[in-house]
């Protein structure tokens, strides 16, 4: 029974770590990376579709994304999108293959990021602490109904800190992985 409690909140707790990576991989370091284009949505014949779904994104070169749409008519649906989402960035079109270049990031623009990128690290802690409430409540739970002794729950209770305290320090590194690309020129 411990061991079905600390197998849910390890996997909970990687799941948030996954998340935060996610969210992490959407700011902009300055470089061109396909990643960063993920979240947006293009109008594909009335319903928005994820543009991997419908144009091959690569990289030029460290400061220029490609994107090739799988048809002709979407060239000025997939600009169209990247031009409305929330990077600030300025696709140019060449014929099938729309160039977006990536524009050096300022100073202030960075620590601004660095701000955002260590509110994320937050919520994803506190998200893990979150599970780790829940996995001592469940042992709590077991033992008000005498399926564990008291013993056994501080056992569970300290492999559950454990836990939480690992899956912290993943947080904690990438976001500090993340600010040093940021601040980083």
């Amino acid at each position: 029974m411990i061991d079905d409690i600390k197998k849910d909140a390890a996997e909970r707790m990687a799941k948030s770590v996954e998340a935060l990576g996610v969210e992490l991989a959407k700011l902009r370091t300055g470089r061109a990376h396909p990643s960063l284009l993920d979240h947006i949505q293009v109008s594909y014949y009335g319903s928005d579709t994820p543009i991997r779904q419908v144009a091959n994104v690569a990289v030029e070169d460290a400061r220029t994304l490609t994107i090739t749409p799988y048809e002709q008519t979407l060239v000025k649906a997939v600009e169209k999108a990247i031009m409305n989402s929330d990077l600030g960035l300025n696709p140019n079109t060449a014929g099938a293959v729309i160039r977006v270049p990536m524009p050096p990031l300022t100073e202030e623009r960075r620590k601004d990021l660095a701000r955002v990128v260590r509110q994320e690290g937050e919520h994803a802690k506190v998200a893990v602490r979150n599970i780790r409430r829940d996995a001592n409540s469940d042992l709590k739970g077991l033992v008000k109904e005498k399926l564990i002794s008291e013993d056994d729950e501080h056992r569970g209770q300290e492999i559950i800190q454990n836990l939480t305290d690992q899956y912290v320090k993943e947080v904690d590194d990438g976001v500090a992985k993340k600010e040093k690309d940021l601040m980083s020129v």
